[in-house]
């Protein structure tokens, strides 16, 4: 699996910043028990026709086949032979998705994949942002877990709590928010990009200054002044599925599908893809009526379901630190007592590679079962005590953990 991720879950343990941040990229390849993964950075889940179908070429010819989209709109390929990645970096490089080879792994931003019309074009903040990361010097000394969220103002993306985060006003401002912090710096528009990169290597300067060791923004909040303008609650919600103005959103069984069913994605886009943060895909301009195909492809195309905001890291047999197979484990839960609510996912081991942001359901494997524990609950109650099921009784243990409100 890939390295752990910032715990904010139910018996996280504090980040060992002594060990090197060994993020996996494009060019960084991790070694896993079904071979070797690769991290394709696409900032702002943007996607050509022509790029998605390099991926889905990489992935048959290199690997076992399958895309895996991330909780940040990228892309993974696994089941790599571990010599592969001289060949699977002309491929990128050859359709546009390896641009420099030294900033490959801190290109970290996610975008409101849309579709409708925001207070600001995030996708142009996210290629000059991309682009101007890519043309600094200094930037290579961003870990590769360092996120940059551009939000529309729907407040979608903001809710993922990244390092540096844009959020736009319909007034023709933009607010800097950073890390976690509750207020926020107004910006204008035009130099809201400016302003993003200037928190990133204010970040950088001041941990260095202060002797410290960090990966995010939010473990030195004391260093940087966090703005005068407080900030709401923000939603958090994905694009619902289906047909939806200027296009069509899908989604995918943990966030992974196969080449084949790839290309019926890319045969339905009108040349655009946009991967999203939690896990599916916006088609921008789509017509309504490519969604039966989508839906005869397995694609989710109707919100609702138990499947809606379900995720699980890969698990057994791909990785070796899982105690279980616990995405035919989270199958078998979600059908047998399908119950939407709030987010939930499954975890193999306390690494929990992939748990989303804010309120959730944590079903972690623990070798007798599963320990279920919601997570970023209002208040405490024994409604969020956790508890230690078997995995047969796992199914119902979730569908009740999701109903907390």
């Amino acid at each position: 699996m890939p390295p752990t991720p910032d715990p904010t879950g139910a018996g996280s343990a504090v980040p060992d910043r002594d060990r090197s941040d060994a993020c996996p990229g494009a060019l960084r390849l991790h070694t896993a028990a079904d071979g070797a993964l690769a991290r394709v950075r696409l900032p702002g889940g943007m996607l050509t026709g022509r790029q998605a179908l390099a991926l889905a070429e990489a992935a048959e010819a290199l690997g076992d086949g399958d895309l895996e989209i991330t909780s940040r709109g990228n892309v993974q390929l696994r089941g790599l032979a571990s010599d592969c990645g001289a060949e699977l970096a002309g491929r990128l490089r050859a359709s546009g998705l390896l641009p420099s080879d030294t900033h490959e792994r801190v290109r970290n931003i996610v975008a409101s994949p849309g579709p409708g019309a925001g207070h600001a074009d995030v996708q142009a903040w996210a290629r000059e942002l991309d682009a101007r990361l890519c043309a600094s010097p200094w930037a290579v000394g961003l870990s590769g877990k360092f996120l940059f969220a551009l939000d529309d103002g729907r407040g979608d993306v903001a809710a993922l709590n990244a390092d540096v985060t844009l959020i736009a006003a319909p007034d023709g401002t933009a607010l800097l928010r950073l890390g976690r912090a509750a207020t926020a710096r107004p910006v204008p528009a035009a130099e809201a990009v400016t302003a993003a990169l200037a928190a990133a290597r204010d970040f950088l300067d001041a941990v260095r200054a202060a002797g410290r060791s960090a990966w995010h923004l939010r473990e030195v909040s004391d260093l940087l002044p966090p703005g005068p303008v407080g900030l709401p609650e923000f939603a958090g919600a994905p694009p619902a599925l289906g047909a939806l103005p200027g296009g069509l959103s899908v989604g995918l069984r943990f966030g992974t599908a196969g080449s084949a069913r790839w290309r019926v994605l890319v045969d339905a886009a009108a040349g655009e893809l946009r991967l999203t943060p939690w896990r599916g895909v916006v088609l921008p301009g789509a017509p309504a009526d490519r969604l039966a195909d989508l839906a005869a492809a397995g694609f989710r195309t109707a919100p609702g379901a138990a499947w809606e905001r379900a995720t699980a890291c890969t698990g057994l047999p791909g990785c070796g630190s899982s105690r279980a197979d616990v995405r035919a484990d989270a199958t078998r839960a979600l059908e047998a007592a399908p119950a939407a609510g709030l987010p939930v996912h499954w975890s193999g081991c306390e690494r929990r590679c992939g748990h989303p942001a804010g309120r959730w359901v944590d079903v972690l494997a623990t070798g007798q079962g599963y320990r279920v524990t919601p997570v970023g609950t209002p208040a405490p109650s024994a409604d969020v005590t956790p508890v230690e099921v078997t995995t047969e009784e796992m199914a119902e243990a979730v569908a009740e953990a999701r109903r907390i409100t």
